[in-house]
């Protein structure tokens, strides 16, 4: 184990005060031990959810006195959601396409680049969401690492597992096939923890060409080049784009999540997007904004759903993988409405104009103060009580 996580307390090095006599031996004065170190706590950003997500987590780390590394993947619009939210950091790596095997090579090549940047800055603990590139540098460099996830399901490393896992409470322990004493639970959803901080922008639908009266819609398509998608999810994509694209009085705003995407979707949906029925908007917006200014919300991916449903607007997944615990749980509970068939598509979605109101969120979220005191408590554990996970 590396010596770094061995250190004492200061109070426990320094022992009992030295007396300051005359009389007192050059070889009887206590040894003074070195000033402690403020600990440092590596974050990387792989996703585009995790801009916004770990934003608060490292405000918070930062005011309590540790040093936050930052690292991030340019994925989907991470690099530009990082400058959109004034986050500083390492921008290493990008997405590898569709194909596994560029997955898993892009994956390694990322990895061995965090390892060059991460070992000058010996960081005491690593966090992220989900991040492989995290997970294997940290194994190689011997950082304990401390995984969030909320989709059960995610696909891992193979032989290489996080030291503890984080998930929201609604995911049960024997779910994961994760030591139990490993796992740690925080109460809410994912999206609880950054919402707290959300302030509508007022203008946004003025700086889309939308009236006040237009029926707004905001459609985020499938992530096709992910492990989990699922072709269906494009059928219900083009079937919910071809019913909405030609209602009058109604405006799609549609969210591609790359560049690749935004091109096949703009050579397919040409005529909508040259009539503005669809809109994709020019320039990077809050993902929370266009939520709120919206009266319903169509999404093929997981962290769009949970905010619409977080924050009471109209949801419908298009989703068709294998459905996670949180969205479960929001669906039983009436958040968010499943859509497995074309005929959902047709009969199951409301177009109806929402009545936007705000009230602000008071203080911070338990969902974020949970996450933050566990990242503190593991972050300041002595050597003894870091191990990995067999």
């Amino acid at each position: 184990m590396n010596e770094r996580w061995q250190y004492s307390p200061l109070e426990k090095v320094c022992g009992a005060p030295m007396l300051q006599t005359a009389e007192t031996e050059l070889d009887e004065i206590p040894a003074m031990a070195p000033p402690a170190r403020r600990k440092k706590i590596w974050v990387d950003l792989d996703n585009s959810p995790h801009v916004p997500f770990f934003r608060p987590i490292i405000e918070e780390l930062k005011k309590r006195d540790y040093d936050v590394l930052v690292t991030a993947r340019d994925a989907y619009q991470v690099r530009e959601l990082i400058a959109f939210y004034g986050l500083t950091g390492n921008v290493v790596g990008k997405h590898w396409g569709k194909l596994k095997i560029m997955k898993a090579l892009g994956t390694l090549r990322r990895a061995f680049k965090l390892r060059q940047i991460v070992r000058k800055e010996k960081p005491d603990i690593s966090v992220c969401h989900g991040s492989r590139g995290c997970l294997i540098t940290s194994k190689l460099l011997g950082i304990p690492n401390l995984t969030l996830t909320d989709y059960e399901h995610s696909a891992v490393v193979p032989g290489i597992r996080p030291t503890w896992l984080m998930v929201p409470s609604v995911i049960s322990a024997e779910s994961l096939k994760f030591g139990s004493s490993r796992v740690m639970k925080y109460p809410g959803i994912k999206e609880d923890v950054y919402l707290s901080q959300f302030r509508p922008d007022l203008q946004l639908r003025s700086r889309l060409g939308l009236s006040s009266s237009t029926l707004m819609i905001t459609v985020r398509p499938p992530a096709s080049e992910a492990h989990y998608h699922n072709p269906e999810s494009d059928i219900l994509l083009t079937e919910a784009l071809n019913r909405f694209a030609g209602e009058d009085g109604t405006k799609v705003v549609l969210l591609p999540r790359n560049k690749k995407q935004e091109a096949e979707l703009r050579s397919t949906w040409r005529a909508a997007i040259a009539s503005g029925r669809i809109v994709i908007p020019a320039q990077v917006e809050d993902g929370l904004s266009l939520i709120w200014n919206s009266d319903l919300v169509i999404s093929g991916g997981g962290t769009m759903n949970r905010e619409a449903a977080a924050m009471g607007v109209p949801v419908y997944s298009i989703f068709r993988g294998t459905i996670g615990a949180v969205d479960r749980y929001l669906a039983d509970t009436g958040r968010l409405v499943l859509l497995e068939s074309v005929e959902d598509v047709r009969t199951k979605i409301r177009t109806v104009h929402r009545q936007k109101t705000f009230v602000p969120s008071q203080g911070m979220s338990s969902a974020l103060e949970s996450i933050v005191q566990n990242i503190i408590l593991l972050a300041d554990a002595k050597g003894s009580t870091i191990g990995s996970v067999a």
